[in-house]
């Protein structure tokens, strides 16, 4: 079940509702701009932070709470990723300015401090993906993800490619494979979470499966293994 905002702040979803404290009901100290500048910026939490680059939420959504729900529902590594501000809107319905001002803060990260090619996370098997998607584990939405490795097996990429329920007449090859075109990869590790903590495939699950395998050998892009995480657990299809 997808969240819904209601008035004041009030996501739910998953039978349960809970209130999101926005900025302006904050103690002057706890407010993310004034605790920057009292304690530091590594006082502020990645909510905090994030609040701070969009300055200002919507009538609908107020700025901390729009923070904090695209942490939770896109996840951390995934939101650092994302290049693309169209696919936040569509996914996310946020403002394209505000997905704009997202995808050109963590790009100018990536820029000014990315690691050189030597610094890069190398993942060959099902253990290494999972340590480094486990996060997707905690998501209340299920998210369809793709890693894209070089001919060492170095990320190269990592891509939110769908975020809702997975199904395989949803998931079309072209998406997961045009990022592999784009930045060159040789190799794919392809994950869904289950929210439901529930790690079982399902046919749907092989049959994406088979079609990505059937796509990768025609492109000679190898599809390495197809994670379904859950809470602290993972299973592995291929």
């Amino acid at each position: 079940m997808p969240y819904r905002l209601q008035k004041n702040n009030h996501p739910a979803g998953h039978g349960r509702a809970y209130e999101i404290k926005r900025v302006r009901d904050m103690a002057e100290g706890e407010k993310p701009r004034e605790k920057m500048i009292s304690d530091g910026v590594g006082a502020l939490s990645l909510a905090e932070l994030l609040a701070v680059v969009l300055g200002v939420g919507t009538k609908r959504e107020e700025v901390f709470s729009m923070a904090s729900r695209l942490l939770r529902e896109y996840g951390e590594k995934a939101i650092a990723a994302q290049k693309d501000p169209l696919a936040i809107v569509k996914e996310l319905k946020l403002p394209e300015a505000k997905a704009c001002q997202i995808v050109a803060c963590f790009e100018l990260g990536r820029r000014l401090f990315q690691k050189k090619p030597g610094g890069l996370i190398t993942i060959r098997n099902a253990a290494q993906a999972f340590a480094y998607l486990k996060d997707m584990g905690a998501l209340k939405k299920e998210q369809f993800r793709g890693l894209y490795l070089n001919n060492h097996y170095q990320l190269i990429h990592d891509e939110v490619i769908s975020i809702g329920t997975i199904d395989a007449s949803l998931v079309q090859a072209r998406e997961v494979f045009r990022p592999a075109l784009e930045y060159g990869a040789s190799a794919i590790i392809i994950a869904h979470n289950h929210p439901s903590g529930v790690l079982k495939s399902s046919r749907e699950d092989a049959e994406i499966t088979s079609n990505l395998l059937a796509a990768g050998n025609i492109l000679d892009i190898e599809i390495l293994d197809h994670l379904i995480i859950g809470d602290n657990k993972y299973i592995s299809i291929i």
